[in-house]
């Protein structure tokens, strides 16, 4: 089986430039988008934040209210065992029954001041939790509406854009082919380090089109004979001379 041709160093250098137009249509893209899909990102964590707050403040509350109901149900039991060693203070034979039973009423009573006192405190509580509720609530429904404010400005502007996106990506794939890996990674890293994303630009006036530093005539020789790939000696970039990009 025949092997597949090997690009040559001039179709490698074309295709870089050509992907490097595409990628920058898709950053022009990206660019319109600004930061809004991070907006909508962090609303979404922000609301998610909000709705969980307000499900454990009502898990407090119901607790709250069953200690309300426990306290309650004890006053109960501790009057009706009030009332029963009243009863039985009638028919004492002596002073130790007596002093025993006086103890039990006295016990009961201090549990009833207690369990009376933890209502308040439950109750107290349940106010407050209910003011951080409508807090939360009343958060919950301005960042909904923020985000589904920026969603909608979102999802027009994807709409706008998908398909010249979804193009783009296609012929930045085709590009890529005829690169090889090591140059094709070269590449991907310069326009990661690089502010604008530029990491193959022409010479221009005698200056690379990426830091504007001068290209040396014999440089500028070596990038117009298009022989080997070459770079800027001070930014690192791929230089391309002005004929293949197309600029007079």
């Amino acid at each position: 089986m025949a092997k597949a041709k090997q690009a040559t160093v001039e179709e490698k250098l074309i295709a870089l430039y050509k992907l490097q137009t595409i990628d920058t249509q898709i950053d022009k893209i990206k660019i319109l988008r600004g930061e809004l899909p991070l907006e909508v990102q962090d609303l979404e964590d922000e609301i998610a934040g909000l709705e969980t707050r307000v499900a454990n403040i009502n898990e407090e509350i119901a607790n709250f209210d069953a200690s309300i109901k426990e306290k309650e149900s004890m006053i109960v039991d501790s009057k009706a065992l009030i009332s029963k060693y009243e009863e039985q203070l009638k028919n004492i034979r002596n002073n130790r029954e007596f002093d025993s039973l006086n103890k039990e009423i006295e016990f009961q009573n201090l549990e009833i001041q207690l369990a009376e006192k933890r209502i308040k405190e439950a109750k107290s509580s349940i106010v407050s939790k209910m003011d951080a509720i409508a807090t939360a609530k009343d958060r919950l429904s301005e960042r909904s509406s923020d985000l589904e404010n920026k969603k909608s400005e979102l999802e027009s502007i994807i709409s706008e854009t998908q398909k010249d996106e979804e193009k783009l990506s296609k012929e930045s794939a085709s590009a890529e082919k005829v690169i090889d890996e090591r140059l094709l990674n070269a590449y991907k890293r310069l326009r990661g380090n690089v502010r604008n994303g530029l990491a193959v630009v022409p010479v221009l006036r005698d200056a690379c089109g990426g830091c504007f530093n001068t290209v040396p005539p014999q440089r500028q020789m070596d990038i117009a004979a298009r022989k080997k790939v070459t770079v800027c000696e001070h930014c690192g970039r791929i230089l391309v001379d002005k004929v293949m990009a197309g600029v007079e």
